[in-house]
């Protein structure tokens, strides 16, 4: 399975980017994909989840309510609509993926096998 992270750049406070994971490979084992952030001097952190069998989503509770995990199934590609961003959101954004994540898991760095490259998000005026 290969991720190909993008749709990152630059954007001022309360502006919005959604970003897109493209899928290619043998992806029908996945059981989630997954965001994961990083900003500088800091760890990888988790932002969201989709649950392929059942569409359910998950997120941190620092996203809630302005953050979106979605996918396009026929595209095999998975977006993170991103709103109401502040400076804060600012970091090197991941998409992940992997056969062997289980609820318990999905919000652990480890639990996933697959990675993309990352895309940078920048919040600024």
């Amino acid at each position: 399975v290969q991720l190909v992270e993008s749709g990152g750049g630059l954007v001022q406070p309360g502006g919005s980017l959604r970003l897109s994971c493209a899928h290619s490979g043998r992806t029908d084992s996945n059981r989630y994909t997954a965001w994961f952030r990083q900003a500088p001097g800091k760890e990888r952190v988790f932002v969201a989840a989709f649950k392929w069998n059942g569409g359910h989503t998950y997120y941190a509770d620092s996203v809630k309510g302005r953050f979106t995990i979605s996918r396009d199934g026929a595209k095999k590609t998975v977006y993170l609509q991103m709103n109401s961003l502040r400076s804060e959101d600012t970091a090197v954004y991941f998409c992940a993926a992997g056969p062997s994540v289980i609820q318990s898991s999905l919000a652990t760095e480890t639990a996933y096998y697959y990675w993309g490259q990352g895309t940078q998000v920048t919040v600024s005026s």
